[in-house]
């Protein structure tokens, strides 16, 4: 239930003006969750929702990121980055990462072991992992991170 209360409030204030917590409360009541102001402070904690200006005065938004989500990439991209993986890519809030047969577990592992920042979780079959984020955005900025240290790493092993 909270899992589905903190999707609301993301939805909720991607797509309204939401400047107040009480104003929180209305639009969570409306999609059926009977909270209280303290359940809503809780969850804008838990968020780490912030208040940005407006051009009539403050409303909640998801915070800012800061540099990026993938650190200590040293012990990830290795050679077994370049020979395992074939594609990357992302649809909605799932990256994609195609790898050579056999080796979609092996490079997942390297993965769980670095925590992309925002990363949900991950699954890797024989050769595809899936690496479920928060949000597109964080999908997005994944894939892009993993393709350019990928182009980084293939370059530098065909040098």
């Amino acid at each position: 239930m909270k899992n589905k209360r903190l999707d609301a409030i993301i939805d909720i204030i991607t797509t309204n003006k939401v400047d107040t917590q009480e104003n929180m409360i209305v639009f969570l009541k409306e999609r059926g969750f009977n909270v209280t102001q303290a359940t809503v402070s809780r969850d804008i904690n838990t968020l780490e929702l912030v208040k940005v200006p407006t051009e009539n005065g403050f409303r909640y938004s998801l915070p800012k990121k800061e540099g990026k989500l993938l650190k200590n990439t040293d012990k990830l991209f290795d050679d077994l980055f370049v020979s395992s993986v074939v594609k990357i890519d992302y649809a909605v809030n799932t990256v994609c990462i195609k790898c050579r047969s056999g080796m979609a577990q092996a490079f997942c592992a390297r993965i769980d072991d670095i925590s992309p920042i925002n990363c949900v979780g991950t699954l890797a079959g024989e050769d595809t992992i899936f690496i479920l984020m928060k949000t597109e955005n964080d999908a997005s900025q994944l894939c892009a991170e993993l393709n350019s240290l990928y182009m980084n790493k293939a370059g530098n092993s065909n040098a």
